[in-house]
């Protein structure tokens, strides 16, 4: 579990880094640098999950968490980053404050949210079988198991949710006077 806590603290230091090396000390060249590492921090986490599988661990809910945040910083990895960067370019750099986005708009931005999400999904399950063909015992998978039949859940409820905005759009409120 520590590896995972690890990994997800230097992904967001290597992008909070990134960005005040960008907007804050105007070094582009490093900032790029630091905001290229990000995805190795993933490697260094799926090597440390199978090197563990594959010595006889049994597959718990650590390993589990890190087949998660290795869907999630891959799928949504980059939309993070962006998003970080809209808001640091605002605090930091005279940027345009991000706009909250209503009517078809906002549901153009849920509906590709969930297909962000649906990606992750994809990814982090492919990890977890892969963690479950590795270890080949059933009795030691089921927190593996069990988290992809959660995080399917997960996936159908945000389904739900994401495109009820096409039927029913989020309305930018009306200040009286």
């Amino acid at each position: 579990m520590g590896l995972i806590i690890a990994c997800e603290i230097l992904f967001w230091v290597l992008v909070f880094s990134g960005l005040a090396c960008r907007y804050l000390w105007k070094q582009t060249k490093l900032s790029n640098l630091l905001l290229l590492l990000t995805p190795l921090v993933d490697l260094v986490l799926l090597a440390a999950t199978i090197v563990s599988l594959r010595g006889g661990a049994e597959a718990t809910l650590a390993h589990a968490l890190a087949a998660v945040y290795i869907g999630v910083s891959i799928g949504y990895g980059h939309r993070m980053i962006s998003t970080a960067d809209t808001w640091f370019s605002f605090r930091f750099a005279g940027g345009p404050k991000p706009r909250k986005k209503f009517g078809k708009e906002h549901a153009r931005h849920e509906r590709s949210g969930w297909l962000f999400h649906a990606l992750s999904w994809a990814i982090g399950c492919a990890l977890l079988y892969g963690m479950v063909l590795i270890v080949g015992d059933a009795s030691q998978t089921e927190a593996l198991v069990q988290t992809i039949r959660i995080w399917s859940i997960i996936l159908v409820i945000d389904f739900i949710i994401s495109f009820s905005y096409t039927l029913w759009p989020r309305h930018e409120k009306k200040i009286s006077v």
